[in-house]
């Protein structure tokens, strides 16, 4: 692949996937709501499973249009940005208040002060779920030479949220709750995320469609060396 292509739409898409990773990682964890739902009852969730699976949408459109090398880029590009976004969360929160301050801090540290644990647990999730997205999608793709968009956002949404959620709770709450709590969390926050895919799916065939027109981009990867550890497209 040439490396010297330029797209309208691609740093834009890049910079609004960081924003929403962001946004989701640390304004989304700082409450938890239930929501009462007919038939199904009390369903409890952090908000920020309303928010997060954007970013898998991303993930899809750019796999789907610029390939996986430059989604690539972009899952580091999150990463590196939810690094210093915990950097700084915990720089503030350790910085004595001042004194007009004081009875403002607790409320600061109750919003952006996560234990290392869930630091850890939500960027290693984020970082694994994704690539297994990028992955599987770009070889579904392959598979179905480029029919049934649905069956691989859909099937890639399934197994990188399967390995997000999966690795998030483990690092995160393992040993704090009890297992059975663990499960049903975790199955609640995967159930919804996948579903949201689903139901996003008709805005994901616009928003493919649309790129792929205005870029004059449909990149298939073959021959792609889907290692993780590369920056290059």
């Amino acid at each position: 692949m040439s490396t010297t292509r330029t797209y309208k739409y691609y740093d834009f898409c890049m910079a609004a996937f960081v924003c929403i990773l962001l946004c989701a990682n640390l304004i989304g964890p700082a409450k938890a709501t239930t929501v009462h739902l007919p038939i199904i009852g009390s369903v409890t969730f952090l908000a920020g499973v309303l928010f997060f699976p954007i970013s898998y949408f991303f993930g899809d459109i750019f796999t789907e249009v610029y390939g996986y090398g430059r989604d690539r880029r972009v899952v580091w590009a999150g990463f590196g940005a939810l690094v210093f976004a915990s950097i700084m969360a915990a720089t503030v929160v350790a910085l004595p208040p001042a004194d007009h301050w004081i009875d403002k801090q607790s409320a600061v540290a109750a919003i952006f002060g996560s234990t290392p644990r869930i630091i850890a647990g939500s960027i290693t999730a984020f970082w694994c779920g994704s690539f297994v997205n990028s992955f599987v999608l770009a070889k579904l793709k392959l598979l179905t030479q480029g029919r049934w968009l649905w069956t691989r956002t859909v099937g890639s949404t399934i197994c990188g949220e399967a390995v997000d959620s999966a690795i998030f709770y483990t690092i995160a709450f393992y040993g704090n709750l009890p297992n059975d709590v663990l499960v049903a969390l975790a199955m609640t926050q995967y159930v919804l995320k996948v579903l949201w895919e689903i139901l996003s799916t008709p805005l994901t065939y616009a928003v493919v469609n649309w790129l792929k027109r205005i870029e004059s981009e449909d990149y298939y990867d073959r021959g792609t060396n889907f290692t993780p550890f590369s920056l290059k497209t």
